[in-house]
């Protein structure tokens, strides 16, 4: 079985990786780790080679 990091900003969730598709349909494995705590919200992701952390996190429209 796979285990993942604990988050770092509260201890009490695990950071779960998610996975995305590029532009020209590659797939991008672990674009963004997310805390499975929902009273966390600590959330990072790769957009265009930068790192983002702590964006908002809200369903896409797409």
């Amino acid at each position: 079985m796979e285990q993942f990091p604990t988050c770092l900003k509260c201890n009490a969730g695990v950071l779960l990786p998610l996975s995305d598709y590029g532009r020209e349909g590659a797939p991008i494995k672990y674009k963004a780790w997310v805390c499975n705590n929902p009273n966390c919200g600590f959330n990072m992701r790769i957009d265009n080679g930068e790192i983002s952390i702590g964006r908002a996190v809200g369903n896409s429209t797409k």
